[in-house]
């Protein structure tokens, strides 16, 4: 298998998609009632999140590699 970094970014975007999966199964095995537009600030809100922590990381490990590369052998 092929390393690669992880991305909290795409974890949270997976877990709120996840997460409105559920909600419809639950709706559709009869567990509960769910309206149609439920949803939309779930999976909109989990992708803004998902956005704002994928900036993050990406800024993160950005200062990580400049701070790194300042730093005399």
């Amino acid at each position: 298998m092929l390393r690669h970094r992880f991305q909290p970014g795409r974890l949270v975007a997976g877990l709120f998609l996840t997460l409105a999966g559920v909600i419809y199964a639950g709706d559709a095995g009869g567990l509960w009632q769910t309206p149609w537009f439920a949803l939309i600030p779930v999976v909109t809100g989990g992708l803004c999140l998902a956005g704002a922590v994928a900036v993050l990381t990406r800024s993160l490990r950005r200062h990580r590699a400049s701070s790194r590369a300042d730093i005399p052998n």
